[in-house]
């Protein structure tokens, strides 16, 4: 049990390197910008960036715990198996750049604007960003994490709650320590003109992660949720200056009710277009996966328990990669390895059968073979050796020469 915690902490303080987190940091970065070397503000909001990361980890694996003990084969990142998840995010995204940008204020006192942040509202924005951290790392699954996750939900309750405790807690802990870090606190600049240049090239980052997460939606939906989705977009970016334009208004002093109920029509239309029984946003047929593409010649199958029974039994090598849209590791573990010459040869040579189980949208098949290897996160890697026996695990973070070796081992070949 002390193995699995210490092994969530550190997977937490590992995913703050991941790609996942990355467009995250900008808010981070900025949080700690504005205070201007303020300690006592920066203790106070790494505090709530602290309890907003735990509480949004402790929400998510309650429900991730509830759905499995009901019965449902679900796994770490389950929520971006839902396209309407993916959507909402995207939004969430978009809306943290146009604030950015300036487009509109949150978090900000309407008479204080360009003043220092509201005390509360500051410590409500930095707990939000906590977690938006979790929401939007959960794709990702780095070093230490799979087997404390693993392991964590095949514990009572409590037990699991406490495992994942401890990978919020690493999540945060970076952060927080900065906050809390006095030598820091002094040399931070004060705040000054720098700080709107600074806040507007932030924005960009945010940006990328609603454009990846747009690509991940038109993957599960196809054309029909994509058109909608870039709709509820356009209409978010007006309501974004309407609002703007109505705080403007309300500083000014003078009436901006108009403004609020056109804005207020702008949300209900984006509600409208999302309303999950209008079907736009239903799951697509089974993505075809890009590796396939990738790879020329080598054309992965479609996974399925009963192949992989087949193939084993005929003698043959199994090679298969558990990986889905929204995992940006699966995606550079594909760039980088699994579509390298090396990789394609080595399966080749082997005669190894390679297969893919997409769960880029929600396949219980797939989840029930995570949930038998005592594995939830993804990506995954199993090599099957050809003689019969247990499937090899290959490491989250693979590298040509593992995969290579894991596959001449599993033939029967030296390399």
């Amino acid at each position: 049990m002390l193995v699995a915690i210490l092994s969530a902490f550190l997977g937490g303080v590992i995913l703050n390197l991941m790609p996942c987190v990355f467009p995250i940091i900008s808010l981070k970065a900025f949080g700690l910008a504005r205070q201007g070397g303020d300690p006592g503000r920066m203790r106070r909001e790494g505090a709530a960036f602290f309890a907003g990361t735990l509480l949004a980890m402790l929400a998510l694996a309650g429900t991730l715990i509830a759905l499995r003990a009901g019965g449902q084969a679900v796994g770490w990142g389950f929520q971006l198996q839902s396209p309407l998840v993916v959507a909402l995010l995207v939004l969430v995204l978009l809306g943290s750049a146009l604030n950015l940008f300036g487009v509109f204020e949150f978090g900000l006192g309407l008479q204080r604007v360009g003043q220092k942040l509201d005390g509360r509202e500051g410590l409500l924005g930095a707990a939000l960003t906590g977690a938006l951290v979790v929401v939007v790392a959960t794709p990702c699954a780095g070093p230490f994490m799979a087997g404390a996750i693993g392991y964590a939900l095949v514990q009572p309750p409590l037990a699991a709650l406490a495992i994942f405790a401890a990978l919020g807690a690493g999540v945060a802990a970076p952060f927080t320590l900065l906050s809390f870090s006095p030598a820091l606190a002094s040399r931070l600049p004060r705040p000054g003109a720098w700080m709107t240049t600074l806040k507007h090239a932030l924005a960009f980052p945010m940006l990328g992660a609603a454009a990846w997460l747009l690509w991940v939606l038109a993957q599960q939906t196809g054309s029909a949720g994509l058109a909608v989705m870039l709709g509820c977009a356009v209409i978010l970016a007006f309501v974004g200056w309407i609002f703007g334009m109505a705080q403007r208004q309300r500083m000014a002093g003078r009436s901006s009710g108009a403004l609020h109920v056109v804005a207020a029509s702008g949300v209900l239309a984006i509600v409208l277009g999302l309303w999950p029984g209008n079907g736009f946003l239903a799951s697509a047929k089974p993505v075809a996966t890009q590796a396939s593409v990738a790879l020329g010649e080598i054309r992965p199958e479609p996974w399925s328990p009963e192949r992989v029974a087949r193939e084993r039994a005929a003698g043959h090598p199994v090679f298969v990669d558990f990986s889905a849209e929204w995992c940006l590791t699966c995606k550079v573990n594909e760039k980088a390895v699994l579509s390298t010459a090396a990789f394609k040869t080595a399966i080749a040579q082997t005669g190894t059968t390679y297969m893919v189980a997409d769960s880029t949208n929600y396949d219980g098949r797939i989840e029930q073979a995570m949930m038998d290897l005592g594995r939830s996160g993804l990506p995954l890697y199993l090599v099957y050796p050809a003689g019969g026996g247990d499937p090899v695990i290959l490491p989250q973070i693979l590298d040509t020469k593992t995969a290579v070796q894991a596959l001449e081992a599993a033939s029967g070949r030296k390399g």
